[in-house]
Formats: structure tokens, sequence, C-alpha cells
């Protein structure tokens, strides 16, 4: 039956047409395939920190949390994703990432970034999901989530540690050099381009 079908499709069609088909398919494929490596998205798929400096306007959140405490024992999805399940983490990631994508492409990202709800939520359960015994046995705190805190319940775990663990301006001021030490991606542009492009 299928076969039926397929064949009566293939008739349908001239060599021309389908010389035209596989090429307009090519392209397309061709032209996806530069734009996932032209925005480096291979390199979201993994945890390593240095794929947030894939934009710019991260790297001064990049280089507070590398030179502060969770810089040496938590990377940026350890934080800023959830953890129950890897379903769970990627429809998070994915759709956090198409979000800033789409904020930076209408040039509508706030000067500072400030986490949205759904994210400031996923930051305070790893908060507390990192650091249980210490804000449940110890301090007797982490007992709320971030919609309590935000209808007054409670505090946000922020409240109190502003500075954790992106330092804010001033901490990267206190920090000479530490720009300078944030691992930028090299250009995707090739230099015979690059050069072409300064002639002109």
């Amino acid at each position: 039956m299928w076969s039926d079908k397929l064949k009566s499709l293939k008739d349908k069609f001239t060599y021309r047409q389908k010389v035209v088909l596989a090429v307009g398919a090519g392209v397309l494929v061709g032209l996806a395939g530069l734009f996932m490596y032209l925005l480096r998205a291979h390199t979201y798929v993994a945890d390593d920190p240095s794929a947030c400096v894939n934009c710019h306007i991260m790297t001064p959140y990049y280089a507070t949390w590398s030179h502060s405490s969770h810089g040496r024992d938590a990377t940026c999805n350890d934080c800023h994703v959830p953890h129950g399940n890897l379903v769970k983490k990627y429809a998070f990631k994915g759709m956090d990432g198409m979000k800033h994508v789409a904020y930076f492409v209408t040039h509508s990202e706030r000067q500072a970034i400030m986490a949205e709800d759904a994210s400031a939520e996923v930051i305070m359960d790893n908060c507390i999901r990192c650091h249980t015994q210490l804000n449940q046995e110890f301090v007797k705190t982490g007992r709320i989530d971030y919609m309590q805190a935000k209808k007054g319940e409670g505090k946000a775990c922020w409240d109190c540690h502003r500075q954790v663990p992106h330092g804010g301006m001033n901490s990267l001021m206190s920090t000479p050099g530490a720009e300078s030490q944030v691992p930028l991606p090299p250009s995707p542009v090739p230099e015979w381009l690059q050069k072409l492009m300064k002639q002109s």
C-alpha cells in the first residue's frame, strides 16, 4: 500500500522537478546546519559554563561567577536549570534559551539581566537542593519556595545573599582583569571573509 503511494508520488514529478526538490532540500539542510554552527548550538547540550559567554552580554556574569565561591563547585546549569529529570532539564533549558534569543534579536533584553519568575523559582529550588542541611537543620530556612517568598511569606535566598554567586559589577570592578579571563569563543567568520569585510 505505502509502496504504491510512494511510486505514484514519484511518477508525479519529472526528473527536473526531482533535481530542483533535491537541491532545494540540500540548501535548506545546509543553511540550517550553518545556522546551528554559527549559534554554537552543540555547546548548549553540555554543562560547560563557557557556553554561556557565546552571548557577549553574559561576560560580566561569567566573570563574577568564576571569581565567586560557586565558581569552584557549581556550573551555570547547577543553579539555572531544574534537576528533577532530563526531560524537564532540557525542556526548560531549550525554552529559556529561545526566550533569551528572542530578547536579544528584538533588542528587548534588560540592561541588567534579572531572573524572571520561572527562572527565579528554579534558582531558589536549586539553592535549597544544594544547601539542604545548612538551610533546614542549622539555620531553619529553605522551607518555603520562591512563589511563597514573592507573596511575602518569607525571603528568597538572594534577599540576604545578594552577592552570591554573581557579585555584581562592584565585585567585577574589585577583581582587576576578571573580564580578560573570560573564555570568549573565537569568531565563526572565516579569516578570508574578515579581511574582505575590512577592505570594503
